[in-house]
């Protein structure tokens, strides 16, 4: 079932069905013990194509909402869940003071992720790379190129099929992403410049972007 809109889990029953729903089996417990712990609203979306999940803190709200895209693989969605928790966690106890992905989070999202890091829950592909990442996690999953290419392997949508990484095309490669069509100059570290083809205009782009070739 897609979701055209948001829809919220604010009881028990349904906030563990959706995790049977949406994790790893080994992980749907733990989900579910976190977020009793210290409860927030929480909401599946339907896909958004600029965040995999989101927590905005409110100091004028007593209870404060974590979103995650309805869309995501089990890795993906745990992740990305447990990701947003420690935003909630780090800014219920700091505040606005800490930056977003500063020292305070990072130690909550590693905190957090220590007991799902095992083979019962991600498959070894994954853990790899994952236990890597987690050693100085980025405000990003995606922004960890080795954990994306594994992560994108359990995607379920049809057009995964059809991406590529900006990183692994060809310089001199032509590919559209968003509507536009481009040609792939040269990479500049994390960025590739670009040329888009019907403005003449040059742009840099992630590496990381999912982009589609043109044949």
């Amino acid at each position: 079932m897609i979701y055209s809109y948001i829809r919220p889990v604010n009881r028990d029953q349904n906030f563990y069905e959706a995790f049977e729903k949406h994790v790893p089996k080994g992980a749907v417990n733990y989900c579910f013990d976190i977020w009793k712990e210290d409860p927030f609203n929480f909401y599946i979306t339907k896909e958004r194509n600029t965040k995999l999940g989101d927590f905005r803190y409110r100091r004028d709200k007593k209870v404060q909402t974590i979103t995650i895209n309805h869309n995501l693989n089990p890795y993906q969605f745990l992740i990305t869940y447990v990701h947003e928790v420690a935003h909630y966690r780090a800014f219920t106890k700091f505040g606005l003071s800490i930056k977003p992905h500063g020292l305070e989070w990072k130690k909550y999202f590693q905190e957090l992720m220590e007991p799902l890091l095992d083979v019962s829950i991600f498959p070894r592909d994954v853990l790899i790379p994952l236990k890597r990442h987690m050693m100085n996690p980025k405000a990003s999953s995606g922004a960890d190129f080795f954990l994306m290419v594994e992560l994108r392997k359990f995607d379920r949508s049809e057009k995964s099929d059809e991406l590529q990484y900006l990183q692994q095309v060809k310089k001199g490669t032509q590919f559209e992403i968003q509507g536009r069509l481009f040609e792939k100059l040269e990479t500049r570290r994390t960025r590739v410049l670009c040329l888009e083809v019907n403005s003449g205009k040059k742009y840099l782009i992630s590496s990381h972007a999912e982009v589609k070739i043109k044949n």
